[in-house]
């Protein structure tokens, strides 16, 4: 090649790159319509806590696995998720309305200890995964009973059990640095201000430590993911106008009203 061309090339490759660092950056494509971002107020902050993914762990009390017909044995936990917009916010001093679903005749209530986590990551140790809770809230886990035995006696997928519409309902989040971390403490359910649920936080096979080291192995955890850890004995249905009142010491009570 003559040096005439090798020149006009190089030439051409310094204006080609120019005109590229010049150029302005494609324009990022709108999006069809919005969605909302969820996200659960958060005591004595002006910020909400925006919901990434919701986990749930089953049977992490010995009595309520029994009951559910399974051997509590320290076998490993196992996780399922509900959706994002299945939060329903009930803010502390309140009953809200909770509207019973469609497709169930057998609507049973599970309270529980709710982690919300700042960090993540993956294989997270024991020892250090409370370092990545931002927070606890009072949660109830609802679940169309009859859908999730059905469905599971079929060895399908029942999460049309599990993750619909408003079937996360929770209090707001309280600050670790304000709070601390919850190991153990009562935790305890009940409707129409008879008790039907009552046990300790002690009572977790697995803690929220424990959770979050396993959650860790299968899922890298990120900021944002929420931790429902589990409900004592004595699940059971509701009907219309019951109200259920929630309670785990330390935190403010959670109260809804079936509709």
């Amino acid at each position: 090649m003559s040096t005439s061309r090798r020149t006009l090339f190089g030439t051409a490759a310094l204006a080609g790159a120019a005109a590229a660092a010049a150029a302005p950056a494609p324009a990022q494509a709108a999006t069809l319509f919005n969605l909302p971002q969820v996200t659960i107020p958060v005591v004595g902050m002006a910020e909400t806590f925006p919901v990434r993914r919701i986990y749930c762990i089953g049977r992490n009390y010995a009595a309520h696995a029994r009951e559910m017909g399974s051997d509590p044995t320290r076998e490993p936990p196992f996780f399922f998720q509900k959706p994002t917009d299945a939060i329903q916010f009930v803010a502390p001093g309140t009953v809200a309305d909770h509207a019973y679903p469609t497709l169930t005749r057998n609507y049973h209530y599970e309270v529980e200890l709710v982690a919300a986590l700042k960090s993540g990551g993956r294989n997270i140790s024991r020892e250090r995964a409370l370092e990545h809770v931002f927070g606890y809230a009072v949660g109830l886990d609802m679940t169309r009973r009859d859908l999730q035995r059905f469905m599971g006696d079929q060895k399908k997928p029942w999460e049309i059990g599990k993750s619909f519409d408003s079937s996360a309902p929770i209090g707001p989040i309280h600050p670790v640095a304000r709070v601390g971390h919850f190991t153990k403490g009562a935790i305890s359910l009940a409707v129409n201000g008879v008790v039907k649920q009552n046990a300790t936080l002690e009572h977790m096979i697995w803690s929220v430590a424990e959770q979050i080291a396993q959650l860790s192995e299968a899922f890298e955890l990120r900021a944002g993911d929420i931790i429902y850890s589990g409900t004592p004995e004595n699940v059971g249905p509701v009907v219309k106008g019951d109200v259920l009142l929630c309670k785990i010491a330390g935190l403010p009570d959670l109260s809804v009203k079936i509709v």
